[in-house]
């Protein structure tokens, strides 16, 4: 059972927080397993294609779509945060029991310390989801 949330190691390592979170394996773990050859936690971050394929290669079908309007969300999608001045590359975070589990809950665009980076539970997103990475459902 899935009760501890995953702190991101690295700057744009949110999406691969959220997977090892959904696996329920460390991020190391999922970075490795999953991650390999798809993008960069460091520079570049993943794509909602990337997530969908690392989520893929971890034995979960799931697929994306653009958020238009409001949205019921089921528990282990990902979302993924619109750039803003409060998260200038964007955000994921995953729908978990406990509200949303956010891989760098205390992050502040104007001291972003890494080392310092912890994860948690919110129970409202912090700002608008704009892609819905969710399970696909069987037909």
């Amino acid at each position: 059972m899935k009760e501890n949330s995953v702190t991101q190691k690295e700057p744009l390592g949110c999406s691969i927080a959220c997977v090892a979170f959904i696996k329920n394996v460390s991020y190391k773990t999922a970075k490795v397993r999953y991650f390999n050859k798809l993008g960069d936690a460091k520079k570049t971050g993943y794509m909602c294609k990337d997530v969908v394929k690392a989520l893929n290669r971890a034995g979960k079908a799931y697929d994306y779509v653009y958020i238009k309007g409001r949205q019921n969300f089921k528990e282990d999608s990902i979302v993924f945060i619109k750039r803003s001045k409060r998260y200038p590359k964007g955000h994921y975070l995953v729908k978990a029991k406990k509200g949303w589990m956010d891989p760098w809950i205390n992050f502040n665009v104007k001291k972003p310390v890494l080392e310092r980076a912890r994860s948690g539970f919110r129970q409202k997103l912090p700002d608008r989801p704009i892609y819905l990475i969710l399970p696909k459902t069987a037909s």
